[in-house]
């Protein structure tokens, strides 16, 4: 899998979760990616949907804080579940991933969000996330 496929990947993981708050995050991820992802996925790529995503999940508060934080009008409880949790992983790879250069991070999300959202969400997530790349 290349980059983009496995960032897809960890966005549907969280995605998913978020359904689910009674259940433990981790246990989750491992059945999607058991479950949804390619029967071929190399273990290298399980390992880092996986560990991403996890990640992510782990400072979902944190992430949700940092993006109330410049958002005007729309606050975390009030975005779509897509737009948010596209933002949520493209903050955590501007705020904890060293090896995603920010353009990239926030040029992936707006890739996925013209993929998973609306057509007025590509200009939103870029906008939002245009906050943290300084």
């Amino acid at each position: 899998m290349d980059k983009h496929q496995i960032r897809e990947q960890v966005f549907r993981c969280i995605f998913g979760i978020g359904f689910q708050t009674d259940v433990d995050p981790e246990i989750l991820i491992n059945q999607y990616v058991d479950d949804s992802c390619d029967a071929a996925l190399s273990n290298a790529d399980r390992r880092k949907i996986t560990e991403k995503a996890l990640a992510v999940s782990r400072r979902i508060p944190e992430l949700d804080d940092r993006i109330n934080e410049v958002a005007e009008g729309w606050k975390t409880n009030r975005m779509g579940k897509a737009e948010l949790n596209i933002l949520r992983l493209a903050l955590y790879e501007i705020m904890y991933d060293d090896s995603v250069p920010v353009k990239v991070a926030i040029n992936e999300a707006v890739e996925l969000s013209k993929e998973y959202c609306n057509d007025d969400a590509p200009a939103f997530i870029n906008g939002m996330l245009a906050h943290f790349a300084v």
